[in-house]
C-alpha cells in the first residue's frame, strides 16, 4: 500500500513528546503521502494530555478499564474537545478482568504476569494495570457480584469502556478464536447497566485510587 492509514508511535521516552523534530518528520510523512495520520501510545494521563496539544495528533492510546479510571478525569474531555480519537489498551487488566483468575493461579516463567509482577523488566502499569494480584481479585470479586444477568465479567468490563465517552475503540487481546468472539459480541450488547456502572467506580475508590491515581 502506498499509505498507511494511522502510525503510532508506542510508548515513547518522555523525552520524545518534547522533541518538536520528531513531529515535524510525522508531518512531513503525512504531507508526502505516506500515512494518513499518527498518534502516540502512552502510559500516564500526563503523556497523552501532551500528545492530544499536538495539533497533528489524530489518536491516542492509553491503559483503559475499570482498574484504570484516571483518564476519565481529564484525557477524555480533552480528547473530545482536540478531535482525537482514544484508543482503549489493556481492557482487562492483562485478564484479571476476565474473572478466571484465582489466588492458587499461576503463569508460565515468560510470560510477564509472571517475571514484571514488581515492574522489574518494564513499566508495572503494564502488568494487572498496576494493581496488586490480591487486591484486582478482591476487586474482581466485588465487580463479578454486581454483574448484570447473562452478562460475563469480560463482557462488561470492555463495554462499560465503549459506553464512557470519548472512546474511540478498545482493543482487547484474545489467544483463541471464542476469546475473540466473546469481545467482539461486547460492541453489539446495550449499555452496561447502572449497577455494574456504579460498581465500578465504588470498586476504585475502594480498593485500587489511593495507589493506582497519583501514579499514572
Amino acid at each position: 500500500m502506498e499509505t498507511l492509514d494511522l502510525v503510532q508511535l508506542h510508548c515513547p521516552p518522555t523525552a520524545t513528546f518534547s522533541d518538536d523534530g520528531v513531529f515535524d518528520t510525522l508531518d512531513r510523512l503525512r504531507a508526502e503521502g505516506a500515512l494518513a495520520g499518527y498518534g502516540v501510545s502512552v502510559e500516564t494521563c500526563d503523556e497523552a494530555l501532551m500528545a492530544i496539544a499536538r495539533p497533528g495528533v489524530v489518536s491516542v492510546q492509553i491503559i483503559l478499564n475499570a482498574f484504570r479510571l484516571k483518564p476519565l478525569d481529564q484525557v477524555l474531555p480533552a480528547a473530545a474537545a482536540a478531535g482525537v480519537g482514544i484508543i482503549a489498551r489493556v481492557p482487562l487488566a492483562s485478564g484479571l478482568l476476565s474473572g478466571r483468575y484465582t489466588s492458587a493461579t499461576t503463569f508460565p516463567a515468560d510470560d510477564h504476569r509472571h517475571y514484571n509482577r514488581g515492574g522489574a523488566a518494564f513499566d508495572v502499569g503494564e502488568t494487572f494495570s498496576g494493581v496488586d494480584f490480591e487486591t484486582g481479585l478482591a476487586a474482581v470479586a466485588e465487580l463479578t457480584a454486581a454483574l448484570p444477568d447473562d452478562w460475563s465479567l469480560p463482557q462488561a468490563a470492555v463495554r462499560w469502556i465503549v459506553d464512557r465517552p470519548g472512546v474511540t475503540t478498545v482493543i482487547p487481546g484474545a489467544r483463541n478464536p471464542r476469546q475473540a468472539r466473546n469481545n467482539a459480541a461486547s460492541g453489539h450488547l446495550g449499555a452496561v447497566p447502572e449497577q455494574f456502572a456504579r460498581a465500578v467506580q465504588s470498586v476504585y475508590d475502594q480498593y485500587l485510587r489511593s495507589d493506582i491515581h497519583p501514579r499514572w
